[in-house]
């Protein structure tokens, strides 16, 4: 039996984030009742702060401390759970390897998707404020109109989004899918052994926005409400063995 925290933890996020639906999938997963607090870029660092967390999301604020990093996440639901739930396999060799794949999909894999999605979606006022006005707070729903024209140059500068780095961020997805494609090769049915890992979590969540997978925690868009050069790119990628891995990981593992 898992061992539950004594007061559901809170967890801070901006809905659409696919870091913090790593973290919500990773809680639903075990089945740990939390409570999802969220808000719309930049105001979510008033509520990081005042919980001890950073400038980015999420953080999950626990009665044991504070957690704002998804791979922490991870590691601290891992233990709480027993030994057939866990996200990190006990054999040392498995688990450097989960790890290995998961630093390289939070590090490589997630800043590219989020910059090249970005710079398709940002020119939408009307679809940016469905994806980041899911379920916030009714006055954060309400400036969002006054806020946007700033929150939407924050995120340029920020992520350094030009049509260059779009193209480069591209490239480097299409090379994460390769190489996932190249593991898949074998029929396995996981990335890491032969169980559900870190590693799959990380990779199904941190490029859902490349396939737009239905069970996503949150809203993401519609291939029809996007300009067609990135809609094509989305149907070729949940073409190749990674998409549809994706696809599949969402359909079969997620809950909640």
């Amino acid at each position: 039996m898992q061992k539950q925290p004594e007061k559901a933890p809170r967890l801070i996020t901006i809905s659409v984030s696919h870091y913090c639906e790593k973290a919500r999938w990773a809680l639903e997963r075990l089945e740990v009742p939390y409570i999802e607090e969220r808000h719309i870029p930049l105001f979510h660092r008033l509520a990081t702060r005042k919980s001890g967390g950073g400038q980015t999301t999420p953080v999950l604020v626990t009665e044991s401390g504070t957690l704002s990093d998804s791979s922490d996440i991870l590691q601290y639901l891992d233990g709480m759970t027993t030994e057939s739930t866990k996200f990190y396999p006990a054999d040392p060799k498995l688990r450097r390897e989960v790890k290995k794949l998961e630093d390289l999909f939070n590090k490589q894999l997630g800043p590219s998707i989020r910059l090249w999605a970005y710079f398709y979606l940002l020119d939408s006022r009307q679809l940016m404020r469905r994806l980041w006005c899911d379920g916030v707070p009714p006055i954060e729903r309400a400036l969002f109109p006054i806020v946007f024209p700033l929150i939407r140059e924050a995120a340029r500068r920020g992520y350094n989004i030009t049509a260059e780095s779009s193209a480069s961020a591209h490239d480097k997805i299409k090379r994460i899918f390769e190489n996932v494609n190249a593991r898949l090769a074998d029929g396995r049915s996981y990335l890491v052994g032969d169980r559900f890992s870190a590693a799959d979590l990380t990779f199904a969540c941190l490029a859902a926005p490349a396939v737009l997978p239905a069970e996503y925690g949150a809203s993401l868009p519609h291939l029809d409400e996007l300009p067609d050069e990135i809609a094509v790119a989305i149907k070729e990628l949940r073409e190749t063995s990674a998409g549809a891995y994706i696809l599949r990981l969402f359909h079969e593992e997620r809950q909640g």
